[in-house]
């Protein structure tokens, strides 16, 4: 009997040390359990974030561009109103006709001065009144307005001449006379001669700003209708219309202000030549005068 209950004894020990032996292999493969389900959460975690980001983006842009995207001096010409188009064009017409007549008027002057120059040369070598008439009425210097008043001066001397008067001593003085008108009939046209487009640069610089504010008013006003049709004072919608209608008034002072400075230096260059002409008229009657008391 006692051999049987230490054997029993034994047996249980045996089983109390398999058992606490054990027991640290199972909370081994326990553990593991609590730190996977972290890791299943965490994906759902980073998918939410990038989906929400984009869409804000999007409408704070349109937003603030009011649908219009980068305003362009073209773009704004291409969504202003037809009538306000219309003004554009005129003034954007009326800056290439100045700038053309200011190079077309450049060369006439020009050529005008160098002819000038060397018809003087020409008459101041010439010793007789059928000499003067004969270098004046020169291919050389046709058109030139000094030669054709001494061309005009110089027939009247000579049909008076033709006619029979004694230019050189009892009519001296009358065929003075005529020349003289002759003269001033050729230099009164002188001025209307050299003016050409003038008129045209004095009506651009005067009406183009008003013709461009025109426009202005015209486009602001379009503008803001568009603002009580739409119920909204955000200033991207109401900006670009605005700016479209300014862009006239800017072309108008683009036209005008060049213009108004080509009208005043072609009037110098009028008046400086009809000083000239006044200087030559005085010396050709001089001329005619000794020519007739040599009694050439």
């Amino acid at each position: 009997m006692l051999d049987s209950k230490k054997t029993n004894f034994l047996l249980a020990l045996a089983g109390a040390a398999v058992l606490m032996a054990s027991s640290p292999a199972l909370a081994q493969d326990a553990a593991p359990a609590p730190t996977e389900a972290p890791a299943a959460e965490a994906p759902a975690t980073t998918e939410a974030t990038p989906v929400e980001t984009p869409a804000p983006a999007a409408e704070v842009e349109t937003a603030e561009t009011g649908g219009h995207g980068e305003l362009t001096v073209a773009k704004m010409f291409i969504d202003s109103d037809p009538v306000v188009q219309a003004v554009m064009i005129g003034l954007v017409l009326a800056s290439v006709f100045s700038w053309t007549l200011f190079v077309i008027k450049m060369i006439e002057f020009g050529s005008l001065n160098r002819q000038t120059d060397r018809y003087l040369e020409a008459f101041r070598g010439a010793r007789t009144i059928p000499d003067i008439r004969r270098v004046s009425t020169s291919e050389d210097f046709e058109g030139n307005p000094l030669a054709d008043m001494a061309a005009a001066a110089t027939e009247e001397v000579e049909a008076s001449r033709a006619a029979g008067l004694a230019v050189n001593s009892d009519h001296r003085e009358t065929t003075i006379v005529r020349s003289m008108a002759a003269v001033a009939a050729v230099q009164s046209g002188l001025a209307k001669r050299l003016s050409g487009g003038q008129q045209f640069l004095a009506s651009t610089g005067s009406n183009s700003p008003f013709i461009g504010l025109f426009g202005t008013v015209y486009g602001i006003m379009n503008s803001f209708i568009g603002i009580a049709n739409t119920n909204t004072t955000n200033l991207a919608v109401v900006a670009p219309g605005i700016a479209e209608a300014l862009l006239a008034t800017g072309l108008g002072l683009f036209a005008a202000i060049p213009a108004v400075i080509f009208y005043n230096y072609f009037n110098t260059r009028i008046s400086s030549y009809g000083v000239r002409s006044d200087g030559f008229n005085a010396e050709l009657m001089n001329t005619i005068s000794r020519q007739l008391d040599k009694g050439a």
